[in-house]
């Protein structure tokens, strides 16, 4: 038993050791977005509940000498960061899937409510009845179980209900395919927990398939903060450059290669006039807008903030009259809703012509139309 526990003690050091590392270099990146922040929190949840864990497995190998006071505080520990990694990742997939008012009080206070809850009444639990939690042996009751289990599942199903209706929405497959990644990484854990109980109880599988996807999404995140613009969303300059060197992205059969420009109309004036913040709004406005349309349609397509207020759609449509369908859908979306300033875009686009032509000299001849069809609102 002695040395099934130091094992167990080292792979949870060694999830921890991961987990600070990540937490370390997240903690000094200069650019923190909200989804970062949930993330880092959700680390350190994971990382507080391996190390209760590894001092749960010092007191059952009687490395640490197992008493009434020790065997409360670690097992209240457990239970508090289970639930809190489940709370943590809630709140994650919040931010992840920006979810509408999710910073509001009252939204705040219904995620947390089951929380508080469940650890006022094991804390009641434990000072009037405590033979009901841990019985002669020390040792936890099925009460207990249901204590660290309940509230997690209720946020788990909380979690796959909002990400299975994001995903179900979605039409662009690898969407898709993310929010469904995040949505059933709580049951793919858990999973691994089961596997541990029940039929390998001298492995830490629990504390090995959450380093290892974790990893993944932090992974994802490095790709996502070099590929991806961090207002909008949307690819940078620099993943457009990668994009466009496979020729296998330019060259589709059956398809055209076409190159939309578009840039905001009069948006120096909107910075000016109704601030920066405003600005940055008008920005979210019509990423959002490219996205939602350019999804619509399921093309093979490539959606780029190129600089500023300009942005580069390269789309693969079977002819030339789904482009302009596609410019007029995304100036309609852009128009719905009410804001404080009008705000519209201007547009150019062209086609590669053949093999010989190259992809920079259609983004130039795309620019130079965005600046002729600019001249109507001069």
């Amino acid at each position: 038993m002695a040395g099934f526990s130091f094992y167990y003690i080292e792979a949870n050091i060694v999830c921890v050791v991961v987990f600070g590392i990540m937490l370390l270099h997240n903690h000094f990146n200069i650019d923190r977005q909200e989804k970062q922040i949930k993330f880092d929190h959700a680390l350190l949840a994971f990382t507080l509940y391996f190390l209760s864990d590894s001092v749960w497995a010092a007191i059952v190998s009687n490395v640490i000498p197992k008493t009434r006071f020790n065997a409360v505080a670690v097992d209240f520990l457990l239970y508090l960061f289970m639930t809190g990694i489940t709370y943590t990742w809630l709140d994650y997939v919040m931010a992840y899937e920006q979810a509408p008012h999710r910073n509001r009080p009252i939204n705040r206070f219904a995620v947390v409510f089951p929380f508080l809850v469940s650890t006022i009444a094991l804390i009641l639990n434990y000072l009037i009845a405590p033979q009901a939690l841990i019985d002669d042996a020390l040792d936890t009751t099925l009460v207990y179980g249901l204590y660290l289990v309940t509230v997690p599942y209720i946020y788990m199903a909380a979690i796959l209900f909002y990400t299975l209706r994001r995903a179900r929405a979605e039409e662009n497959p690898a969407e898709k395919r993310s929010h469904l990644l995040v949505g059933f990484f709580p049951l793919i854990t858990i999973a691994g927990g089961i596997v541990e109980m029940w039929f390998l109880p001298d492995a830490p599988i629990f504390c090995f398939t959450a380093m290892i996807l974790m990893l993944i999404f932090y992974i994802q995140s490095i790709e996502r903060r070099v590929s991806l613009d961090p207002l909008t969303g949307l690819n940078n300059r620099g993943q457009l450059t990668r994009y466009c060197a496979q020729a296998s992205n330019l060259q589709i059969e059956g398809r055209l290669t076409v190159v939309i420009m578009l840039d905001i109309d009069k948006f120096k004036a909107i910075n000016d006039t109704y601030g920066h913040a405003e600005g940055d709004k008008a920005l979210l406005v019509v990423s959002d807008a490219l996205k939602t349309v350019v999804n619509r349609h399921g093309m093979p397509s490539f959606l780029c903030r190129y600089g500023g207020d300009e942005f580069i759609i390269i789309i693969h449509p079977t002819e030339m009259g789904e482009t302009v369908r596609l410019i007029a859908e995304i100036r309609e979306e852009i128009g719905r809703g009410e804001r404080a300033f009008p705000l519209s875009v201007s547009a150019g686009y062209d086609a590669l012509k053949d093999i010989h032509d190259t992809i920079q000299d259609c983004i130039v001849r795309a620019d130079a139309k965005l600046y002729e069809d600019k001249k109507r609102i001069a």
